[in-house]
């Protein structure tokens, strides 16, 4: 059976929690005939970011810094340099080589880091749009799909999430990872309204028609993000592991 594994970036936060607040029914019963842990995806001094945290839960642990340059590029098809634009305080926008901007919006330069190893194959597929968990997955060594729709954004469409998943697992898939951008991006726009609707929409459109097209699936956040402050949050995040067998 298929291992699939959904990644909901950024969704935990402090009490009273967006991901308690949220109606998700289908991770509810997940929970409820699975198992759930609290699992610590870092270890200390090990900077916070779905970069380092994705890469833990692909089965590479960072001791530190991973090069966020480098996992964007690859998630874009380029092995150039990369600078980062920052447009109103979110991962908007990058610009590669030496291409230039007319704007003063570029701001600094990613911090250099770790280039993940290559020890995935084929067999494992990521689906998400351009960014870490993709960059992550070209990196070492698994195949990629960016549905049509897939921003990273609150409005991604996970729908065509859902269906590549499928496609992916009769494609004769081993392991599939989908990655869900929208809450995260949500609390760093700070909007918590938006975080949960994007919970609650991963639980209805992927959540619960996967758990019953596959009858096997892990949900984990990576990390969390405080829609309070926008910022990112280390410590311990749930994991469900659930099989209908």
């Amino acid at each position: 059976m298929v291992d699939a594994l959904v990644i909901l970036d950024g969704a935990t936060d402090p009490e009273p929690s967006t991901l308690s607040e949220a109606e998700m029914p289908a991770l509810r019963r997940l929970r409820d005939g699975g198992s759930t842990e609290w699992v610590e995806l870092l270890d200390p001094g090990v900077p916070v970011g779905s970069e380092t945290a994705i890469a833990s839960l692909l089965g590479w642990r960072p001791t530190g810094p991973v090069d966020r340059a480098l996992v964007e590029a690859a998630a874009r098809g380029s092995e150039g340099p990369v600078r980062r634009v920052d447009l109103d305080g979110g991962h908007r926008l990058l610009v590669f080589g030496d291409a230039t901007l007319e704007s003063e919006a570029i701001t600094r330069t990613w911090p250099p880091g770790a280039q993940p190893p290559r020890i995935l194959d084929r067999g494992t597929v990521i689906i998400g749009a351009p960014g870490a968990a993709t960059g992550l997955g070209a990196l070492m060594g698994a195949r990629i799909v960016v549905p049509p729709g897939a921003t990273g954004r609150p409005r991604s469409d996970l729908a065509g999430k859902r269906r590549a998943t499928i496609d992916a697992i009769r494609g004769g898939a081993t392991r599939v990872v989908v990655h869900v951008g929208g809450a995260d991006a949500a609390a760093h726009d700070r909007d918590r309204s938006a975080k949960i609707a994007v919970l609650e929409a991963a639980d209805r459109t992927l959540i619960g028609p996967l758990a019953d097209e596959i009858g096997r699936l892990t949900v984990c956040a990576d990390h969390g993000c405080d829609p309070a402050t926008g910022r990112h949050l280390g410590g311990l995040v749930p994991m469900v592991r659930w099989s209908a067998a």
